[in-house]
């Protein structure tokens, strides 16, 4: 089988080692299927698409919205490389999956109105796939409606034309949408566990998603319904575009 690549932004080796662990066990993929690329720390390399499976891009703490005074260099290195990577995964139509991240940076690409009005603190949702995500191939994995893990500082306000409205939420209009046939984003993280946003809550405790006193109402939140169906989407994923 050809490998599938996870991109990824976490400088902190803590969150960043398990949010690759996460992506292993959900996608069932082995080490040697499935290459991390952390962006955050080079350059991306060369990435031929002849040569891989799929794209997966996971979440971190830059947010596309950003005022590009407040960005760092290592963000802006990483948005441009992603944006040149994108624009060949949507002029291909090649699978691609960004969670959290996804939204902004496929998002931005595709022209969508990106700001901070339908930020959501960092807890458990319920999501509600729209008639086209009930009749999307990847969506099969998932029922009509189900809870999953959020934390962000920016969404999406409007979609492109382009783009293809799959999931929402009461408090987010555009939790997951497509590009052509086989490019996808979620705001919400399909590769967590209770236990790994529970790694992330501590941290990035200091990072504004909550208050530095509100770590305990924050733990509890995300333990106040059980998610267990978002995982689906990685191992559907892989069953559909492995090569």
């Amino acid at each position: 089988m050809k490998p599938f690549v996870l991109l990824a932004t976490r400088a902190e080796d803590v969150p960043a080692d398990e949010e690759y662990e996460l992506f292993l066990r959900y996608t069932g993929l082995a080490p040697k299927e499935l290459q991390r690329v952390r962006l955050e720390a080079d350059h991306m390399p060369a990435i031929d698409l002849d040569a891989i499976s799929g794209i997966f891009l996971g979440g971190g703490p830059f947010n596309s919205s950003d005022a590009e005074s407040e960005k760092s260099v290592v963000q802006r290195r990483v948005e441009s490389e992603i944006a040149t990577l994108l624009k060949r995964v949507v002029a291909l139509d090649f699978p691609f999956l960004g969670a959290c991240y996804g939204v902004g940076t496929l998002g931005s690409q595709q022209g969508a109105v990106i700001d901070r009005h339908f930020a959501e603190p960092i807890s458990v949702v319920d999501i509600a796939l729209s008639d086209a995500g009930e009749r999307d191939p990847l969506c099969a994995a998932l029922p009509p409606s189900f809870s999953a893990f959020v934390g962000h500082k920016e969404a999406i306000r409007r979609l492109p034309e382009t783009a293809t409205l799959l999931a929402s939420s009461a408090t987010c209009p555009v939790q997951m949408f497509r590009v052509g046939e086989n490019v996808y984003a979620t705001q919400f993280h399909p590769e967590l566990d209770v236990v790994g946003i529970t790694t992330r809550i501590r941290a990035y405790a200091s990072y504004g998603y909550f208050g530095l006193d509100e770590i305990d109402m924050t733990l509890a939140a995300v333990n106040r319904a059980p998610v267990t169906h978002p995982t689906a989407l990685l191992s559907a994923f892989v069953a559909r575009y492995a090569l």
